[in-house]
């Protein structure tokens, strides 16, 4: 649902991330990107992210995505942190925004500041797996606008242990792939 002139606001530079971007760009929306290193800022931005926070240097994220919208707030968030990342998204949406929750990378349960998502309006969804329908016209999408998707790295099966290490290192950019 995202629509031209909006500001969405993409979490770290792992696949669905990355992927966020691209479809958000393509829908001619407004992308601000949070991640940990500079060297992954400088790829966010050739892949069109409009601003980049780095927050290992500056972990107020949410102050700065708030300056970055003037004080109003992104309209969109791919939330993939959870109860750590959670409350600073709340933080950053504008009144009557929307937080796809799609990652709980901090873990499964935390403290959540309720009352945001009352004053503010803000409509919170959990989406975990999609239909076989959402998948088909998602690809048509994607074939439609020759997106890509940003591969990190490729492991054969019998090296899947290597792709959870390199997930859990946090160092890769884009999906991790796993051949069959």
């Amino acid at each position: 649902g995202i629509q031209a002139g909006e500001t969405v606001l993409v979490l770290g530079s792992g696949g669905v991330s990355v992927v966020a971007l691209q479809i958000a760009k393509l829908r001619g929306a407004r992308v601000l990107a949070v991640t940990s290193s500079d060297a992954k800022a400088g790829k966010l931005l050739s892949l069109g992210a409009d601003a980049v926070h780095n927050y290992k240097l500056d972990p107020a994220w949410d102050a700065w995505a708030l300056a970055q919208t003037g004080g109003l707030g992104v309209d969109k968030v791919v939330e993939i942190g959870g109860p750590d990342t959670l409350n600073r998204s709340l933080a950053a949406c504008r009144f009557g925004g929307h937080i796809a929750l799609i990652g709980v990378l901090t873990g499964t349960s935390g403290e959540v500041q309720t009352v945001q998502i009352l004053r503010k309006g803000i409509r919170l969804d959990g989406i975990y797996v999609g239909s076989r329908a959402m998948f088909a016209e998602m690809l048509e999408f994607f074939a439609a606008h020759e997106l890509r998707p940003v591969i990190d790295s490729v492991h054969d099966l019998d090296h899947a242990a290597d792709a959870l290490r390199r997930i859990e290192s946090g160092a890769h950019f884009g999906k991790i792939v796993v051949r069959l």
